[in-house]
């Protein structure tokens, strides 16, 4: 049983090596880590070859001494060539190298010669499904190893946890190749099923996209709260101070001594009569309740529908949360804002980050693989069943 699946697994690595896109992918891999390792970085700022860049990013001044080389490098590669290359362009390449797999499998003459075997068929079909995975784990395999090198020798830092990007992308590109796999069998098209595929990515890129809207407006709202009533709060001891002065000040024409408080404390009426923003500033703070149920709803809503769905983007976020130090990055912002409404919105997109960034990692993994271990079962059950 293991020779005949292991002789599976060699076929369609021969199969997948046999096609000049397999090799095309391995020659882009290797020219974007070149290019990756053209940039650097110095006392002056960063360089690309010969060429000196400045050293201030919008009031941002980034040197080695600010960012060290190595958490450069690492926050490129987590930040840059994961999201861009590996998460995109090489899983695109890799479902149009896989897409075939099925439908050709299927094809009259083929099937019939593999069944012939003594081998059950949900394994044939998991071996395939396998064998796919295999160029995928080698692409990433590669650019790993060679950013790794890239890492160590420019940066100074042997990132190890680099490598983790072999199951997180590997593990991204199951959750595709498995729709791409009951769709090859329902469709018996490479082309359908390839197009397919790429319809509900796309579908899943609009949801995790609606996802981060919803959360970016309910906190950046969150944080306008906290600083309304904040700025409320700062408003009403100012002007509760006012009457004080003035009520010691009548208290001391009487010849009575001052008070350390008014008794009894003063009434929101009050208060409004000696500061008129106050009301407008209420008014607001009730608009920015109202807005925050509202954004809570949506972000709920659309929550729940990503549950269901396979969590592409935050499977590749992974790598980043386990690889890159954030409150090294965070340092080079500088001091926060005094401005109330710019320490708002940076409260918000930091909460946002957050929310993002730090969701629980059996929701992101086990949700998904449910999904994937659904839809392979659907498929295994229809060529189970198929009459070919």
């Amino acid at each position: 049983m293991m020779t005949q699946t292991m002789a599976l697994l060699v076929d369609a690595y021969r199969e997948l090596c046999a096609k000049k896109l397999f090799w095309i992918t391995m020659i882009l891999s290797v020219l974007v880590v070149l290019v990756f390792a053209m940039v650097g970085i110095n006392e002056k700022g960063m360089k690309f070859l010969i060429w000196q860049l400045p050293a201030d990013f919008n009031g941002v001044t980034i040197t080695s001494e600010t960012l060290p080389p190595g958490l450069l490098y690492r926050t490129m590669f987590s930040s840059l060539a994961v999201p861009f290359w590996l998460s995109w362009v090489a899983v695109i390449l890799g479902l149009i190298s896989t897409a075939g797999m099925i439908p050709d499998l299927i094809q009259s003459g083929t099937i019939e010669a593999v069944l012939s075997r003594p081998i059950g068929r949900m394994r044939l079909l998991l071996t395939k499904f396998v064998g796919g995975l295999l160029f995928m784990t080698l692409q990433v395999g590669v650019f790993s190893a060679l950013a790794f090198l890239v890492i160590g020798v420019r940066g100074g830092s042997w990132a190890w946890e680099i490598f983790l990007a072999v199951p997180i992308v590997v593990t991204m590109f199951s959750y595709l190749f498995a729709i791409c796999v009951l769709l090859g069998l329902v469709t018996r098209s490479t082309i359908a099923a390839l197009l397919l595929t790429m319809l509900i990515w796309m579908i899943i890129f609009i949801v995790n996209m609606g996802d981060g809207i919803t959360v970016s407006i309910h906190e950046s709202i969150k944080a306008q709260q906290r600083v309304q009533e904040a700025r409320i709060e700062r408003m009403e001891r100012n002007a509760t101070q006012v009457l004080l002065d003035e009520h010691n000040a009548e208290r001391s024409a009487e010849g009575l001594d001052p008070v350390d408080a008014l008794d009894p404390p003063p009434t929101d009426e009050d208060l409004e009569s000696r500061d008129v923003r106050l009301a407008s500033n209420k008014a607001e703070l009730v608009e920015l309740e109202s807005g925050e149920q509202l954004a809570s709803r949506w972000r709920g809503g659309i929550y729940a529908v990503k549950t269901l769905l396979p969590k592409t983007q935050e499977t590749i976020n992974l790598l980043e949360r386990w690889t890159v130090d954030r409150e090294a990055l965070q340092q080079l912002g500088g001091p926060p804002s005094e401005d109330d409404d710019e320490r708002a919105m940076a409260e918000g997109q930091q909460a946002t980050s957050d929310a993002l960034g730090n969701r629980p990692l059996w929701w992101i993994l086990g949700t998904s693989f449910a999904f994937e271990t659904f839809v392979l079962g659907l498929a295994m059950l229809i060529f189970k069943r198929r009459d070919f």
